[in-house]
């Protein structure tokens, strides 16, 4: 058995794995708080879990200098044990009880894994609708995964879930063009660059003009309408989950305005939010949304 998986069934309690979630999601850097202190407390645990899965998906996609795929592969055989057996990874162990808590498929799993596959074997995509493809398997999963646990699972709800996640991924992409580039990864369409006269040999040669500002200005507001169109989600949950929505697609509107102050530069330096601009947006948001309830 690979160190990746090295272990025996019930190798760890079920509360030791939730807390080794936890402690991955406490320890690593996002945007914003993985789980929202303001969630209820007996689902903070089970969105960890999912936090655990997806983060550790994307390390054996992008991080680990071995044979990615097999390690994948591995991976999947761990998440098939969770519905059929008893899985060996802390982890997974502690997925298998959210999943049968809240009877969570195993598709949205399947896809994200799938995400990461495409990764290893596509550098480019042709289209935007290439792009979207890929959005659906590598972002759109974890926002339906998040539905689930919180109570919720029509597809109207995943649907504007999907257009707040779509717009989440696509504005780490616009972020993270030059970082994307050193994996040798570009995940701007080609059909675009080719619509406003930009080519890969500028990108790769970090080659900032016009028709590069003119084209990522069209990207970032491809994605302002995608924000926008998920923001509808806002009034369909409760009031707690109505927070994490706003802060999260506000805080990807917030980068794609620091993308537009950099005049679309993002190839000299990554555009991101200061530690008072995130408090600020937080204060704010939470006080409009108390005061939008006491209308």
């Amino acid at each position: 058995m690979e160190p990746l998986l090295a272990g025996h069934p019930k190798s760890c309690s079920v509360l030791e794995a939730f807390a080794q979630c936890e402690q991955l999601a406490r320890t690593h850097y996002e945007n914003f708080t993985v789980v929202s202190w303001l969630l209820p407390p007996d689902k903070r645990k089970h969105l960890y879990a999912i936090y655990a899965f997806c983060r550790f998906v994307d390390d054996l996609g992008d991080e680990l200098h071995r044979d990615r795929l097999h390690l994948l592969d591995l991976w999947h055989q761990d998440l098939l044990r969770c519905y059929q057996t008893t899985p060996l990874h802390p982890y997974m162990i502690a997925l298998q009880e959210t999943i049968y808590t809240f009877s969570i498929p195993i598709h949205p799993f399947l896809k994200l894994l799938e995400a990461n596959r495409m990764d290893q074997t596509q550098k480019r995509y042709l289209t935007y609708k290439d792009l979207e493809y890929y959005c659906q398997h590598s972002a759109n999963p974890v926002g339906h995964l998040v539905l689930y646990v919180l109570g919720y699972r029509d597809d109207h709800r995943q649907r504007l879930s999907d257009y707040t996640c779509t717009a989440l991924q696509l504005t780490n992409f616009w972020q993270d063009v030059s970082r994307d580039m050193d994996m040798g990864r570009i995940y701007i369409p080609l059909e675009d660059m080719e619509r406003f006269g930009y080519c890969q040999e500028e990108l790769l040669g970090r080659v900032v003009n016009e028709p590069f500002r003119h084209l990522m200005a069209f990207e970032v507001d491809r994605t302002f309408e995608l924000f926008r169109q998920g923001l509808k989600l806002v009034d369909m949950v409760d009031n707690r989950l109505k927070l994490d929505i706003t802060l999260f697609s506000l805080g990807g509107m917030r980068i794609l305005k620091a993308i537009e102050r950099q005049n679309y530069d993002v190839l000299s330096r990554r555009p991101t939010l200061s530690k008072g601009a995130k408090l600020s947006l937080i204060l704010s948001t939470m006080v409009k949304l108390w005061i939008k309830r006491r209308v």
